[in-house]
């Protein structure tokens, strides 16, 4: 729960549950006149589909109403409806619109259309000279300016570059009891983001994340010097080593199979937006999506080398190939021939030792050099065990025990393609080519789910609700989209366009759709769209959890800014470090400067999660998500308000306002609000301000606490910390 001020942007739109407070929890007062009901506040539920999803029966046959279903039609963009001289994206909004009677509302504030662009862009709030610059200049072309700004600088990749970690439900450790560390998976992460910032084309990234070891011969790898781009494919494919991992299973070809299902899965969700691992062990119940299509499917995958980790304690799996050495066949043959070299005059030396102090040190010294590692970076990443392929069979209920008839790997049936042209590969391949194959059909431009999958998700990210109101399914039991040729649209221009999601969020951000207004304020609309499927407004979001942490530490002043590296520790309770099988576990507390980074470098450990973090509805890491929950409980006021965190957050505003205003109070409530909110408080905002320091002034004067007047002025901090205003986008 947070807590929202007199000015409220939303007067008829918000549903607070009002609940008067005059007392901080431990002794603070709020700086706050209501506490709001989030769920209320978020992204309006999708009505449901009238008609609900068909169950399938019998033996498992397409029909023509399978082959006709929107989402396996080919993506072709509609005929424009209007003008081209009206923005494309606006044109097919007011198409929908227009079938109601409705129209588009208002723009919203340039101070709030400033802060949508920082936090859809960068997940950071802007600084007040942002605003202003913008309020005096309000124009389309400053507007645009402001735009690529955003989308050039890195901030913009550790923002979208999350939204991807979600969708493959990132993670750096294995889970279960144990929870063991998955060595160097930040820099997947670091691929991910630099692939956002680089506006890497979407094609190529998909085809690196499920094949990027059989393009890397493809991309220079005996030269790196010529194309280092060989090393991020690599990277890439740190994708398959993502899920959550049993080391000591009650059967190990299980569970090697449920592994393989976690990455059907995953692949199913982000990038095509079908539940395919509903076929494991029988047909689809809604989709058409047979059990043989499943492992069909699941044939492409079925050579990687099992993921495995060495470890202490009872029972396990074995250890499997789950590295990469970041270096081309010719460095490592170079590195090792010097090292034999080194090894030689070593012993050599040893050899002429001509007493036992001398004998000792030789000793020591080719010990050193036998044990000393290639100098070269390693990367979590997928392994094949060769060429030729492991058969797979059809596996009746999905037990492995239980094998049916052998399949060949296939697109799924509804897809109506012929067989895919298997690659014949050397004996001394060290893959079968078959990952390269799906990846090529999976990023193809005639492929009818890639490109609106991933535009739904744009428009989701910028809207608060997809077009397709269920990003992760476009199947039956997923529903339809409320504004199909607007998807067709901005699919097709992006294939076209060269797969760049940048160009994607200019056009969108520079339509007046994007710049509405979320105000409710449209009775006609209100009562014939409650729940805004035809975007005659912009939804109201609360942002997420790490946004609401970064924005604290940018607020603050204590951002660190810096991008990339191995993952930082935050310092945790110890009754939080308890909560894991040992505490302390695999848990060393970065430096303080590092714990200041941007909340998408903190690690991400599956039994060990950042409470803050999973207060606030971070990604559960343990299945694909596109579309995070928002609710609304207690403990999510309680942590605001008394987590470590929030309270250095808000004695370090305390100060950067000190700094700024002086020592007047009126000039530190300016300063304050301008921090924080980027803009002016109301009167009645101003004398909340003034009664809450005056409140907390006492306090700390009857209390004994050193410099009560800043301490008055940190809970005035932590008081406007906590307003909804601050963590919701207009």
């Amino acid at each position: 729960m947070m807590f929202h001020s007199t000015h409220t942007p939303h007067a008829s739109g918000w549903h607070p549950g009002v609940a008067r407070c005059r007392a901080w929890v431990q002794g603070a007062l709020m700086l706050v006149l209501a506490i709001a009901a989030m769920d209320s506040l978020g992204a309006a539920e999708p009505a449901p589909d009238a008609t609900a999803p068909r169950l399938r029966t019998g033996k498992f046959v397409l029909t023509d109403a399978d082959r006709g279903y929107w989402a396996f039609q080919p993506v072709r963009s509609p005929a424009p409806p209007v003008s081209s001289e009206t923005h494309p994206v606006d044109a097919w909004v007011q198409v929908k619109l227009a079938e109601k009677g409705l129209n588009l509302s208002p723009p919203v504030t340039p101070r709030e259309q400033v802060r949508r662009a920082f936090f859809d862009l960068w997940g950071l709030p802007p600084d007040p000279a942002d605003v202003k610059a913008f309020e005096r200049d309000p124009t389309d072309a400053a507007w645009v300016r402001l735009i690529d700004r955003l989308l050039a600088s890195p901030h913009y990749g550790e923002r979208w570059g999350r939204h991807w970690l979600d969708l493959v439900r990132y993670a750096e450790s294995n889970g279960y009891e144990r929870d063991g560390a998955k060595p160097h998976a930040w820099r997947y992460r670091d691929y991910v983001i630099d692939s956002f910032n680089a506006d890497k084309p979407y094609d190529r990234f998909v085809r690196e994340q499920l094949a990027g070891d059989e393009l890397a011969g493809e991309l220079s790898a005996e030269a790196p010097a010529a194309d280092p781009g060989w090393r991020e494919a690599i990277v890439a494919t740190g994708f398959f080593r993502l899920h959550v991992w049993d080391d000591e299973p009650d059967n190990s070809l299980a569970a090697e199979y449920d592994d393989l299902d976690d990455i059907m899965v995953t692949t199913g969700t982000a990038f095509l937006g079908l539940t395919i691992g509903c076929a494991r062990c029988h047909d689809h119940k809604f989709d058409p999506i047979s059990q043989a299509d499943y492992y069909s499917m699941l044939s492409f995958f079925r050579s990687i080398d099992p993921y495995g980790l060495a470890h202490t304690g009872g029972g396990g799996r074995g250890t499997g190939k789950i590295e990469r050495i970041l270096a081309t066949p010719s460095e490592i043959r170079e590195w090792e021939t010097a090292k034999k070299e080194r090894v030689k005059a070593a012993e050599r030396q040893l050899a002429e030792a001509t007493d036992e102090a001398t004998k000792t040190r030789r000793q020591k010294e080719l010990r050193t050099v036998r044990e000393s590692q290639a100098p070269f970076d390693v990367a979590l990443a997928v392994a094949e065990n060769g060429p030729a392929p492991k058969v797979t069979h059809l596996l009746a209920r999905g037990d492995p025990t239980t094998p049916r008839g052998e399949v060949a790997p296939l697109f799924p049936t509804v897809f109506g393609l012929p067989a895919p042209n298997l690659p014949v590969r050397p004996t001394n391949a060290v893959t079968t080519g078959r990952r390269r194959v799906l990846a090529d059909w999976i990023a193809s431009p005639q492929n009818p789910l890639t490109a609106r999958v991933l535009m739904n998700r744009l428009w989701q990210h910028h809207f608060g609700i997809g077009i397709v109101p269920t990003p992760d399914d476009f199947g039956h039991t997923g529903l339809r989209p409320t504004n199909p040729p607007l998807l067709n649209y901005l699919a097709t221009d992006f294939i076209t366009g060269g797969w760049r999601l940048k160009r994607m969020h200019r056009m969108i951000m520079t339509s007046r759709a994007y710049r509405m207004s979320s105000r409710t304020g449209n009775p006609p609309a209100q009562a014939l769209d409650e729940d805004n499927t035809l975007f005659w407004r912009q939804n109201l979001r609360r942002t997420e959890a790490e946004v609401i942490r970064d924005t604290m530490l940018a607020v603050s002043g204590r951002l660190n800014r810096k991008a990339g590296g191995p993952s930082v520790f935050p310092t945790l309770p110890a009754e939080v470090q308890g909560t894991q099988d040992s505490a302390g576990k695999g848990w060393a507390d970065s430096p303080v400067e590092e714990q200041d980074r941007r909340s998408v470098y903190l690690v991400v450990k599956r039994a060990l999660k950042i409470p803050l973090l999973e207060c606030l509805d971070f990604a559960n890491s343990a299945s694909p998500l596109g579309l995070r929950s928002t609710t609304t409980t207690a403990p999510q006021a309680l942590m605001l308000l008394n987590d470590p965190f929030v309270q250095r957050q808000a004695a370090a505003l305390a100060d950067r306002v000190r700094h700024d205003a002086g020592k007047d109070l009126e000039a530190q409530i300016e300063s304050a609000f301008a921090r924080v909110l980027q803009r002016s408080p109301t009167a009645s905002e101003r004398s909340a301000a003034r009664s809450l320091w005056t409140d907390q002034h006492a306090r700390a004067m009857t209390e004994g606490i050193a410099a009560p007047e800043h301490a008055a002025l940190t809970s005035l901090c932590r008081g406007l910390l906590n307003l909804n205003e601050m963590v919701y986008v207009e």
